[in-house]
């Protein structure tokens, strides 16, 4: 069948766009931008996929142009782009990752697609205080949380927007969230984007210390499986999935560890000093539904760690000793 996929260019939507291509799937993907083209389809085959099947169209989460063609003959649509900045003005995240989410699910609505699979966050999810910091699916971030930081607020209000929609106006059209902690692993981009900044900066040793901060791990690989199983298990409809690798989460000394211990003179730069504060509190986030419902088998957050300093390695985007 042919698939949309939102935000091909990023770094989650072109290790998508490359499996449904690796897959046999006919895939139609959105960019921002004309220079996009160039870099997922660089992307997709550097994932050893043929992009012969791929087409590549315009359109902007903060404008109406392009959406309903966008969606136009497709049988499945996920949509995967949303703004990553930074910046101290809420709404310069919240409103483009809200609106844009209404409007891709109206015009897959309209065109009567069967299946929306949206990428939303472990932010929509565990960043609202809890007496005990034990996460499934049934969780949510209260918008008005204080001092809910941009990013996890324009998740936390994009997903429940979407919900909303579809509950009171999705018609025949389904949805299904996937709700990923902090996503990493090798990158198909030739730039290091996302979670990836930050293992650039531990490997180049320009963090000189490490945040204090406890957290899940995703393997992009991973991630981009769980989007494909939840679109074709006829089960998954209505639903939430957290997306996480096996065993305790982790904090960024558990990671450097990982680093030093592993890669010898890749990760002689790595810090061990962490930022002055208080240990993180415990915190456990089950990927229990996934792995019953969508037979999710994730890899190891050791492996996922190792492979990602190696892949940033061999693409050239770490400084030289």
């Amino acid at each position: 069948m042919t698939v949309l996929v939102t935000g091909g260019s990023g770094y989650l939507g072109t290790r998508l766009v490359a499996d449904l291509l690796l897959s046999g799937e006919a895939v139609r993907t959105t960019v921002r931008t004309r220079d996009g083209e160039a870099v997922v389809r660089e992307a997709v085959r550097r994932a050893g996929a043929d992009d012969g099947s791929l087409e590549v169209v315009l359109a902007s989460l903060t404008a109406d142009q392009g959406w309903v063609e966008a969606v136009c003959g497709v049988e499945g649509v996920f949509h995967v782009a949303s703004p990553m900045i930074q910046t101290q003005d809420p709404d310069e995240v919240v409103i483009p990752a809200r609106d844009g989410s209404l409007r891709v699910l109206r015009a897959a609505i309209g065109a009567g697609v069967p299946r929306v699979v949206l990428t939303s966050s472990f932010a929509a999810v565990g960043y609202s205080p809890k007496p005990v910091r034990d996460y499934t699916e049934e969780d949510w971030t209260d918008p008005a949380t204080p001092g809910l930081p941009a990013y996890p607020l324009s998740k936390a209000v994009a997903e429940r927007a979407a919900w909303d929609l579809i509950e009171s106006d999705g018609g025949d059209t389904e949805l299904v969230a996937i709700n990923p902690t902090w996503i990493a692993g090798p990158t198909l981009t030739a730039s290091a984007r996302s979670s990836l900044a930050l293992f650039v900066g531990m490997l180049d040793g320009t963090v000189p210390a490490l945040p204090r901060q406890r957290f899940g791990i995703a393997d992009v690989r991973d991630v981009s499986a769980l989007h494909v199983a939840a679109m074709r298990t006829p089960e998954a409809a209505g639903k939430r999935y957290l997306a996480l690798a096996d065993g305790p989460t982790m904090t960024f000394l558990e990671v450097a560890q990982v680093l030093r211990a592993r890669l010898g003179s890749l990760a002689e730069r790595v810090p061990t000093a962490e930022l002055p504060g208080e240990e993180p509190a415990p915190l456990v986030i089950r990927n229990d539904r996934a792995k019953a419902e969508l037979g999710f088998r994730p890899r190891p957050a050791e492996t996922t760690i190792v492979e990602t300093a190696e892949r940033l390695r061999d693409l050239g985007l770490l400084r030289p000793a």
